[in-house]
């Protein structure tokens, strides 16, 4: 069922066309359908638009959804017919392709539907710019894959290495994708067209990257920032993805709806027969509230910069140069908070408060700020922690704002310190982190985990 099988009304897909990130990185996206509400489709480990419609899996439930609203399926960096020359990108630099391909295709605000690696994108895209998601309805996915402590919901680390490493070893022979797929049938034409599929959506190594990418996901911490309407699906008995992680979410995004059925597949080459069709349909197109919250706690990254020594460097210089190298500091800051897309909240008298969108971003504007200060001879300190925080005004506040401050006490002359939620959303931004241990966060509690940029 691809686009040979478009009727009763249904608008087949534009033409490919191709969105630009902030990092000047080309998304190739698709619209379809012309319905009265927008949906964005995040599609899971690997795609292809130009062979996307010719497998019975996706392509009959992005059918269903274009019956109904305007939609948008995207290629994600490093796959299928985007940008590939540059990687596969952190968690947070791939949700700049859902909002690239949003501008690009005119949406202001839409419902997404996350399916698969695709939740978390789609989870931490709705936590971060609320106001632009309408709902969110997220399918097979998880918060966190690899078990922990404090998370017996995962599987061990030695399980994942292995699907790993068979996914490499079998790329291109319409094997590789059999674990994520069920009821696939066995004859070698359907294993040609599996084939073609996997080799148009990326290379074997680049297989193994993008799953190495989702093996290190943890977004635990940011589930409980999300304030819009969410739906969680998940097949009671999906091989691939245990139902224990749908729960999971559930229970910690704040009002989610949770449907389970019990069907045993993750995705199935019966797509038209999937179960999850009409209570996705019904959830994306009916009238969703807008979240209240929207507008006084969002998700951000908050960056705190402080003078290192600067009693002392004031006593050295006098009262006026030192009012006057702080001038400059203060500008040559806001440059770099600007340049990397964030706000200046307020400076500190020896430092600034900024937020960012992006953790990435952040410790990146945070060593920028450092280098630039180099030449006034100023040596800061920087904490960065990404959570949930308070607008207040044209200030922010809250407990993020909280530990952002703490995390950057800590720092030494010269450091940039971050939080654990941080350092989990860089990876695979290119960044390294060193392990600082364990502390207690003055006035925070719990102990949090913390790192330094190395």
């Amino acid at each position: 069922m691809g686009v040979e099988g478009y009727g009763d009304g249904v608008q087949p897909p534009d033409e490919v066309r191709y969105a630009t990130t902030s990092g000047n990185l080309r998304i190739a996206f698709q619209t379809f359908g012309d319905g009265p509400t927008n949906i964005v489709a995040v599609p899971g480990f690997i795609s292809n638009l130009d062979y996307l419609w010719d497998v019975p899996t996706f392509a009959p439930i992005l059918e269903r959804l274009g019956a109904v609203a305007r939609c948008v399926v995207f290629d994600k960096r490093g796959t299928g017919l985007s940008d590939r020359d540059l990687g596969f990108g952190s968690l947070e630099e791939r949700i700049d392709d859902i909002r690239a391909v949003m501008d690009a295709a005119e949406m202001d605000r839409a419902s997404l539907f996350g399916i698969s690696e695709g939740g978390p994108m789609s989870i931490l895209f709705a936590a971060t710019y609320p106001e632009r998601v309408a709902s969110l309805a997220v399918y097979g996915t998880m918060a966190r894959l690899l078990s922990a402590p404090d998370y017996p919901e995962g599987v061990d680390k030695e399980l994942v290495e292995l699907l790993i490493t068979v996914t490499e070893d079998e790329w291109g022979t319409g094997r590789a994708l059999l674990p994520f797929c069920q009821h696939v049938p066995d004859t070698p034409k359907v294993l040609a067209q599996f084939a073609r599929y996997e080799r148009g959506a990326c290379t074997p190594r680049m297989a193994r990257h993008i799953l190495e990418c989702n093996r290190d996901i943890d977004i635990r911490s940011l589930l409980s920032t999300v304030s819009v309407p969410t739906l969680v699906l998940h097949s009671t008995r999906d091989p691939l993805t245990p139902v224990a992680w749908g729960r999971f979410l559930a229970e910690h995004i704040p009002n989610a709806r949770f449907v389970e059925y019990d069907a045993d597949y993750h995705m199935t080459y019966e797509g038209p027969s999937a179960w999850y069709t009409d209570e996705l349909v019904e959830f994306l197109t009916g009238e969703q509230p807008t979240a209240k919250v929207a507008t006084e706690r969002f998700l951000a990254t908050v960056l705190f910069t402080d003078i290192v020594d600067s009693t002392t460097k004031a006593a050295s210089v006098g009262d006026r140069a030192w009012r006057e190298l702080l001038d400059r500091h203060d500008a040559l800051s806001v440059d770099q908070v600007t340049a990397f897309g964030g706000r200046v909240v307020k400076t500190t008298g020896d430092g600034v408060l900024a937020t960012l969108d992006g953790p990435s971003r952040a410790v990146e504007c945070a060593f920028a700020i450092r280098k630039a200060l180099d030449g006034l001879g100023l040596q800061i300190r920087a904490g960065v922690h990404t959570g949930e925080v308070e607008r207040r005004g044209d200030d922010v506040g809250g407990i993020g704002v909280n530990i952002g401050s703490r995390v950057a006490a800590l720092a030494g002359p010269g450091e940039v310190w971050v939080s654990r939620t941080v350092k989990d959303l860089a990876t695979g931004s290119g960044l390294t982190f060193e392990d600082r241990g364990s502390h207690e966060l003055k006035g925070v509690p719990d102990e949090w985990e913390l790192y330094s940029l190395v």
